[in-house]
This record gives C-alpha cells, structure tokens and sequence, in this order.
C-alpha cells in the first residue's frame, strides 16, 4: 500500500492533489470495509443460530431415540426407525452416554403426563424410566438430567417448556424423581435458559435424615424408593427464567441455588419440602449478584413431610429436632433482591431469611407480600431495605399442638415479626405495612456489627402494629420497637418514624411520636389465627397517613392489593385502603389451587 501511495505521489505532484488527503482516504475506506465485514460476520452468526436452533418434542405416545427424531410434534407410527415424531420421555433427549443430544438455544416441549426421572427399576413394571443404561445402581443419585446447555446469549436462551405455556399452563406436564437423585433439573454452570410450566416433586412422603424414623428416607440399601433429594440445582449461573413452576414435595429441598446472577423467578411454588424451600447455601461460596426478581412467588409448609398422594403437610419439624425449616434462606450473598406479591407462609422456622445479605452491592425491596405462620421470624433483611405494601403476620405459635407437628421450636429467635439488620450508612424504610405478632417484638433493628456510626437511617411509617400476648411468656406481650442501643444512646440512629397506629404492643423505652396514636384499629377480624388487616368503618387508620408521593417518593399510590391511594380524602395507614370490596381472608390467601387449609 506505502508503495503505491508513493508512485501515486509522483503523478499527482504537478496537479494539486494533497497526499496526505489521499492517504486518509483509503484508511477509511479500508476501516469501513472491516467493520462492515465485522457487523456482517456477527450478523450471520446470530441469524445462523436463529436458524439452527431446534424445538425437540416429548409426548407420552412418543417413541424411543431409534424410533424418533423428536424433531416433530406427532406420535411415533407404530413401526420404523428417525421417524419424524416426537419421543416419549425427557431421557430420550440424552445420548447412551447420559450426555444431552439438544445444544445451546435449543428448545424441548413436554406434553403434559407424568415422567419418571431415576434409575430404572425393571421389577416395577409400569413405572419404567427409558434409556438409564448410564446409570448404576451403585450410584443411583447421579442419574438425572446432566446440566443443561447454556444458550448463547440472553435473547436466545436454551428451554424447557410445558406444552400450554403460551397459554397460562393450564396443565403442566409432571417430572418426579424415584431412586434418590440429587436434583431433577440442574442448571450448574448454565446460564441464558427459561424453565416454565413444570410440576416437579417425588412420589414419596419421606424427608432425609428425618428424626421420625416411620417417615425418614430409606439411605442405606437399594432400592431407595420413589424420592428425591430435590427439584433444581443451579450454580454459576445468570440469566435465567423460572416460570409457572410447582415445586414440591422432595425429601430435602425444593430449589438449591448460589452463585447465580441476574435471575427472573414469576408464578413459582415451592411447597412441603423436607428440609428447605429455597437454599441460598451450597458448597463453596453462595454470593449471588445482579437483580433478583421474584413475583408472585409461594412459599410455604417447607420444613414438612408432603403425603403422598394427597399432598398434604405431616411431621413437620426444626431445628430443635435436627432439622431446618427456612421458606427462603441464603449464605452470604449480594444482589438486588425484588420480591413482590409474594407469600411466605407455615414454614417452620423463618418465613424469609435474608439476614445474609452482606454484601456492599446488596439491596432489597419487598412489595405487597405476606408473610404469616412462619414458626421463626417472619422476615429478616440486612442492608438497604424497602418494605410498603406488605402484611408481616407473627403467629409464630401456628404449629403448637397441630396433628401435623412433629416437634418445631415456636417462636424461634423471639418470633420477632420483622428483623431489619442495619450496615454502616444504609438507609431502611418500612411503609404502609400491617405487622403484628406474639413474638417478642413486632420489629427490632440492629447492627450487622461494629460499623454502624450514627448515619444510618430508619423510617418507619404509615404503618399499622397490633401486638398480642407473648407465646413464649403469656404473661407479657410483644414490643412494639426494639433498638440495640441502651435507652440513654437511642437516638443513635437517624429515625423518622411517625404516622403509625400501635395498638395491644408494649411501646418500652421507645417514646411515640406526635402523630402516632395507640388507638384499636379496627381491622375485619383481629383474631391473631384468622387476622384479616382491611379496615372497617371507623379505623383511626382511615385518611389518617401521609400523602402519596410523600417521604421523598417513599408512599406508594396503591395499597396491598393494587387499589390505587387514596379511595378517600386522605391515604390510610397500614397494608389495606379502606373501602376495597369484602373478599373473604381464605380466598385472599389462597392464591393458588395446592392450598392446604390448616
């Protein structure tokens, strides 16, 4: 090129043509040709995965992988080998090896029937498990599906859908597991893949290790029987989709996840799981990072044995039996966690446990979620935390004398309702919220450790606390607040806390502000085991709370349910805005057609 510019030079000298001018020129032709070719490259790839990417599909009149592609959605003919039809079970997606036939992007449909995952166990005709020639009886918890192939980016993700997802899954297609296997799916190092419209449990009533030996799960000698440890285990792994999935029922845990980063979790169960709904903490680290966006999410009875088939709660236990009992519980971990419309209910020891949530990146937001009957705290934050919308309900005493109680430590950690746990410099909000309890206090708030300086911030206001008489000593009653400050520092920290109605709670040392009354609120049903926090006529709380907007933005324009604020002059104090349309309490909080009615 230099050479040519050169010769160039000597015919052009006499003629006024600028060489420098010239040599520019063809530079930026030549960029301009390398990054259209660049663009181009790039965009043939993405159009070639488009492409490429294939639906595989798994229909009970399937055939096997001889049989069928699994390419076409139609049943297998009856005769003939790669016919163009779909198989008939999940494993058929696997080669000899174990290993998946589908790549990255892929997607897999599942009709709706019911699909075992386990070894083969050949003398139960019936309930046979296809193509587990790479299993071994010696070892029988390796064979479940191996970690699924990761998409090659966020807009082409790998999938696993229920035939009907397009459709509010109506029906989800059922993956039990048999034979003890760690997990049904596992999402270990994958990243860029959507799970959605699944029903993943076992098809045994027995929790490992359980101190009940009729209800404990067979260890030692195989066969082991039809359950499974539990339903998903996922590490070091981002960008993911679980959706409109039923989780319940495994001997262990619903979900076991850590180290995973920009996750979306929407219409999830995860129910009657022996030891643990969701457990943040696996081997090694657990951080996790990014948004974490949990909507409309149950979580409840986690810390029971499940029946089957009836699927009802049994042998619930806790840690004062050996056990655990957490609805959601982490390591120490980051991340912005969003949770709303979310239930966290009779689990037997916290409701939601993010006390680990330690991290400098970490943040939390809870909107119009409930949390109640949990047999520890109800909700347990650390860090930059906002709470508006929500009803934190501590009857932490459910389990006492239930024909489904095994032996659970009521009021575990106090029962306190609401835990907030400061760091140094974090401001906490808790607005528009309906807290009550028989733990020892409604909300207490501490420090993580020794850092906390005095620039912390605490707003806690528009609420409604409704105290009842201490479980664990009848003859006290619960706290409205608690600081970890003596009486003579408690100003320590940076407080704007007015605007709440405190009623049946012992205030303490905590001296009220000028617009808080202790007034009965009148709430529809105040019977701690059938609380029922709208409003009636009267309340104190009705048009009696700050403005919308109000609290720099903190008080949201629409209450628990969605009913935009305020419905009168005013906005109401607490989760509920008066003059809602009655909705009787036990469809409120069914919300899901597994309820299980204590």
């Amino acid at each position: 090129m230099q050479e040519k510019l050169d010769t160039l030079a000597h015919v052009v000298a006499g003629k006024g043509v600028d060489l420098m001018e010239t040599k520019k020129m063809c530079y930026l032709k030549r960029k301009n040709l390398i990054s259209i070719l660049v663009v181009s490259f790039f965009c043939a790839i993405t159009l070639a995965w488009t492409c490429w990417a294939a639906t595989y599909y798994v229909r009970p009149d399937g055939g096997n992988g001889d049989q069928c592609t699994g390419l076409t959605d139609a049943p297998y003919p009856g005769s003939g080998i790669q016919k163009p039809c779909a198989w008939a079970h999940p494993f058929w997606s696997l080669d000899s090896s174990g290993n998946w036939k589908i790549l990255g992007g892929d997607t897999v449909m599942i009709y709706p029937g019911s699909y075992r995952l386990g070894i083969d166990r050949q003398s139960t005709p019936g309930i046979e498990t296809p193509n587990t020639d790479w299993c071994n009886t010696n070892w029988p918890w390796d064979c479940h599906l191996p970690p699924l192939p990761s998409g090659p980016d966020p807009d082409h993700p790998t999938r696993i859908l229920g035939v009907g997802w397009d459709q509010g899954c109506p029906n989800p297609p059922e993956l039990w597991g048999s034979e003890r296997p760690w997990q049904l799916i596992s999402l270990d190092g994958t990243s860029h893949v959507v799970i959605e419209c699944l029903r993943l449990t076992d098809h045994s009533g027995c929790v490992e290790f359980h101190a009940n030996a009729e209800v404990r799960c067979e260890r030692d000698a195989y066969p082991y029987g039809d359950w499974a440890s539990a339903g998903i285990y996922a590490a070091d792994s981002s960008n993911v989709t679980l959706k409109n999935l039923n989780i319940h029922g495994f001997a262990s845990a619903g979900i076991r996840a850590g180290r995973i980063a920009d996750w979306a979790v929407e219409n999830v169960r995860i129910a009657g799981n022996g030891w643990v709904g969701w457990e943040g903490d696996i081997d090694g680290e657990d951080i996790n990072s990014g948004t974490l966006a949990f909507k409309n999410w149950l979580v409840e009875w986690n810390g029971c044995a499940e029946t089957y088939p009836a699927q009802h709660p049994n042998n619930c236990w806790a840690q004062s039996a050996g056990g655990y009992g957490d609805g959601v519980g982490t390591g120490a971990t980051g991340g912005h966690w969003m949770i709303e419309d979310a239930i966290f209910r009779y689990n037997t020891s916290d409701g939601l446990d993010l006390l680990y949530a330690r991290f400098p990146d970490s943040r939390i937001e809870i909107r119009r979620t409930k949390a109640y009957g949990n047999a520890g705290n109800q909700i347990k934050v650390n860090g930059p935390t906002l709470i508006e919308n929500s009803l934190i309900l501590g009857n932490c005493g459910f389990f006492d004398g239930k024909p489904f109680t095994y032996n659970v430590d009521n009021c575990r950690a106090g029962g306190t309702a609401l835990a907030l746990t400061l760091r140094e410099g974090v401001s906490v909000s808790v607005i528009n919220s309906t807290i009550g309890g028989e733990g020892d206090c409604l909300c207490i708030i501490e420090c993580n450790d020794s850092s906390c300086n005095g620039s912390e911030t605490i707003i806690i206001q528009n609420n409604i606390f409704r105290g009842y008489r201490d479980f664990l000593e009848p003859s006290d009653t619960a706290c409205y607040l608690w600081f970890d400050r003596p009486p003579d520092n408690k100003d320590f920290y940076t407080t704007q806390i007015d605007y709440n109605i405190v009623f049946g709670a012992k205030i303490g040392e905590w001296e009220l502000s000028a617009n808080e009354f202790v007034l009965d609120p009148l709430v529809m049903n105040d019977h701690l085991e059938a609380f029922d926090g709208r409003l009636r006529p009267g309340s104190p709380a009705i048009n009696s709370g700050l403005p919308v907007a109000s609290l720099g933005g903190l008080v949201p324009n629409h209450d628990i349910e969605g009913i935009p604020r305020p419905r009168g002059k005013r906005v109401d104090r607490g989760a509920y805005e008066y003059g809602i349309p009655f909705i009787p309490w036990t469809l409120l909080l069914s919300g899901n057609k597994h309820e299980f009615t204590p």
